[in-house]
Order: structure tokens, then sequence, then C-alpha cells
């Protein structure tokens, strides 16, 4: 008898639940901010000063792409993609970041001793 009414629970648990997770998602509608014209201007107007460097231009001709290729293809970027390329476009460094290379390296070197220390084998550097 016990048995009987948790499985007719559990089914109507299941059902119920089955019917919930198959409602349609609330949709969220917002105004859009009235610069968004702008805001694709200036954000261009930096995409386009980088690009116009020489030292970007001459890696871009060296990986093959003329100026129109690039040009077309920055214009072809949908709004937000451009904004992400714009704001990150000033924390990229041109010589790159070495430190978070240096600090790999090291925490490797040290997880490898305390390997090495802890299975009774020793370092000796001469």
């Amino acid at each position: 008898m016990l048995k009987v009414l948790f499985r007719k629970s559990l089914c109507c648990y299941l059902a119920l639940a089955l019917f919930a997770l198959s409602l349609p998602a609330t949709g969220w509608a917002m105004f859009l901010p009235a610069d968004t014209a702008t805001l694709r201007t200036e954000d261009l107007s930096t995409v386009r000063t980088t690009l116009e460097s020489n030292i970007v231009k001459q890696r871009l001709l060296d990986y093959g792409l003329t100026a129109e290729q690039v040009s077309a293809s920055v214009d072809r970027l949908s709004d937000e993609q451009l904004h992400r390329l714009a704001t990150n476009i000033d924390s990229v460094q041109a010589g790159g970041d070495g430190l978070g290379g240096v600090i790999f390296i090291l925490l490797v070197v040290i997880i490898v001793i305390v390997v090495l220390e802890a299975t009774g084998h020793h370092i000796v550097v001469k």
C-alpha cells in the first residue's frame, strides 16, 4: 500500500515538474540608450586609429591582409563586438606581459620541488 502511494505521488510530482519546466521563460524588454550610434562611432574611431599604426599595418600585411579587407571586416562587426574590441585595445601591450609566464614557471618549479621532497628524493644544486 505504501509502495503504491509513493509511486503515485512520485508520478504526480514528476508530471507537475515536467509541465512547469515546459513553460516559456520570462523575457525582459528594455529600452536601448539613445547614444548607441555615438558609442559605435567612438569605438570605430578607436579601432581605426589603432589599425592605422605602422606596426599594426605591417603585421596585417605579414598575415596577407590588405587595408581594404581589414576595413571591411571591421565594418561587419556587430556593435557589441566592436565595443569589446575597442575597450580591449588599450589593455594589449606591445611586447606582451611576461610577468604571468614567470610566475607560472616559478609555481611549476616549486610544485616539482615539493613533490620530489615529499617522495623522498633530495635536490642537490651544484
